[in-house]
């Protein structure tokens, strides 16, 4: 199940506010300049499909929480989109979808919800299947080493943010507990205007560079890179992997 952060219907409406600005996708429209055809894995609200189908990109956004993709499809451009609620192995079911994409995205955390290796290995097959011969799979995923999770406290991400027609919305995220690669957290979201409190909780693995490069190999990709995220360097790396 999606956490209540993409999947609460009011809580997706206001998402895109308190996410902030997007720059983060510019090193994935960068990747995808040359590409015909792209794959979104985790596309949530929709942003960079929108912003590839705007450049003429053939695009297939695909998020398990429904509500986010209601979002998604409100967007101005979002008809040139394809949008599938589900995942990566459902994309895979259809045969259509084979071979058919020369770039797959998991931008932000999606590439960490995964926390099973069996959850793990059978998205990253999903995603195979789906690409071209010679495809390219990016994804981002935060450097362990990094300890991301020793900032997420209220006292360094409170915020409040003008959600438009929400009115303003108050959210913060805390770290609920640590189990080796495990990290759990809260974020909870309230609305001003009538004060209703949204809880949401989370949890991300933060696998090596040794853990990625194996189960990418035994996805069935190669070629793999890992370098440093543009945007976050030091704390995160992008993985890139050909099918």
């Amino acid at each position: 199940m999606p956490d209540a952060i993409f999947s609460h219907p009011r809580l997706a409406r206001v998402y895109d506010a308190l996410g902030g600005g997007r720059s983060d996708l510019d090193t994935y429209l960068g990747l995808a300049a040359a590409a015909e055809a792209v794959l979104d894995v985790g596309c949530g609200t929709g942003t960079l499909a929108c912003l590839l189908a705007a450049r003429g990109v053939e695009v297939l956004g695909v998020d398990p929480a429904s509500a986010s993709v209601d979002v998604a499809r409100a967007k101005p451009g979002a008809g040139a989109v394809r949008w599938m609620v589900g995942t990566a192995p459902d994309a895979a079911a259809d045969p259509a979808n084979h071979q058919r994409f020369d770039l797959a995205t998991m931008t932000a955390n999606v590439a960490q919800v995964f926390l099973s290796d069996a959850d793990w290995i059978r998205t990253l097959r999903s995603i195979h299947t789906c690409l071209r011969p010679g495809g390219m799979l990016a994804f981002e995923t935060r450097n362990p080493a990094d300890r991301a999770w020793e900032r997420w406290t209220k006292e360094r991400s409170y915020q409040v943010v003008d959600a438009g027609a929400e009115g303003l919305v108050e959210d913060w995220v805390e770290v609920t507990g640590v189990d080796g690669e495990l990290v759990s957290f809260e974020s909870p979201t309230i609305f001003r205007s009538d004060g209703e409190r949204v809880e949401s909780t989370s949890t991300l693995r933060f696998r090596g560079p040794d853990a990625l490069e194996s189960s990418l190999a035994e996805a069935g990709f190669g070629g793999v890179e890992i370098r440093e995220l543009p945007y976050a360097p030091a704390r995160a790396w992008l993985v890139l992997a050909r099918a």
